[in-house]
């Protein structure tokens, strides 16, 4: 790893190792306000070290002492254009910076520090939606803003409008139960379904996840998250919907994941499950941005801007950028994990 010209002398920026994980797991209690009984260890565990796209390369930063005062990891992904070609990228993910070190530039100095490596080990791009706090440095970091990612909304209820007006605001990291469809671990465990499923949707036109078995089988297993999927046929080949409840703000949203739908299947079976689950929302990626879309319109969703994230690019070892209208990004995608 390049240090910085302006790192403190009495810090060591350098790529972590299998030793380095109990002193991470400490400096994030310290940082990043883990509650206790939180499944938090194991959470970093499944998503930086089952990943099927790669462990998650990551990097630390050490006082003169040797202890960690700062994590900077970006979780491996990987994209699939139209053609069947493939792009390796990495989401910006966790960092922390412990309490005495926090305001000294370590998260910017590990984040910049990284993107040689990165560039050797072949990727080719960086990504994520940092909240207004933190978007303005990455700016400055040379992360491009792509835009807000579209999304629409399908009330169950006329109940539901005021409730709408509070959730404004980040949702819940932990999920609600649900008896709505089944758990999604378990239905993504019939491989040769999933593989069917995926085989029948194609690649589509526009940029997205690389969605294979193993992959949507990871994706949507960690326990504590309760994503369910509902089934729209007989069988995993014949669709799937993916979800979790969970609270935001005043409301609660049922976030709806994955929409894997071969050409001509209907989803009425999962909006119709939905809208009886005691919910006061569904959230999906949209078709279009900032406009009625007529594929949702008949489904009864409706754009709502204000709730979008905004995605940001780094290029690493390409120098491409795409538009919003190049992506078609799902609310899996992009859901802060």
């Amino acid at each position: 790893m390049n240090t910085p010209k302006d790192a403190p002398i009495d810090l060591r920026l350098r790529r972590a190792t299998a030793d380095d994980r109990p002193a991470i797991i400490e400096l994030c209690r310290q940082s990043l306000g883990w509650k206790a009984g939180d499944p938090n260890e194991a959470f970093f565990e499944w998503k930086h070290d089952h990943n099927p796209f790669g462990p998650s390369p990551t990097w630390v930063a050490e006082d003169d002492n040797g202890t960690l005062v700062g994590l900077r990891t970006f979780l491996r992904w990987r994209f699939r254009r139209p053609d069947g070609t493939t792009i390796n990228a990495v989401r910006a993910v966790d960092t922390a910076t412990h309490p005495d070190w926090q305001g000294r530039g370590i998260f910017s100095r590990l984040t910049l520090g990284a993107l040689d490596d990165l560039r050797d080990d072949g990727v080719d791009c960086v990504f994520n939606t940092p909240n207004d706090k933190s978007r303005p440095g990455y700016l400055k970091m040379g992360w491009h803003e792509v835009g807000k990612v579209p999304v629409s909304v399908r009330l169950t209820g006329l109940r539901s409008i005021p409730k709408l007006a509070g959730a404004r605001t980040a949702a819940a990291m932990w999920s609600d139960e649900s008896s709505v469809g089944l758990p999604a671990d378990e239905v993504l465990a019939d491989r040769d379904g999933v593989e069917a499923l995926l085989t029948r949707i194609g690649n589509g036109s526009r940029i997205s996840t690389d969605r294979t078995p193993e992959f949507l089988h990871w994706r949507y297993r960690f326990a504590a998250l309760r994503y369910r999927a509902v089934s729209l046929g007989r069988g995993v080949e014949d669709g799937l919907v993916v979800f979790r409840v969970r609270r935001r703000g005043t409301a609660t949203e049922a976030t709806i994941c994955e929409v894997l739908v071969p050409k001509g299947t209907s989803t009425r079976t999962a909006w119709k499950a939905l809208k009886g689950s005691g919910v006061d929302y569904l959230l999906k990626g949209s078709a279009t941005q900032g406009r009625l879309h007529l594929a949702d319109a008949r489904q009864g969703f409706v754009p709502v801007p204000a709730l979008g994230p905004i995605l940001t690019w780094r290029p690493v070892a390409h120098p491409m950028v795409p538009t919003l209208d190049q992506l078609a990004l799902g609310l899996g995608d992009i859901e802060l994990f």
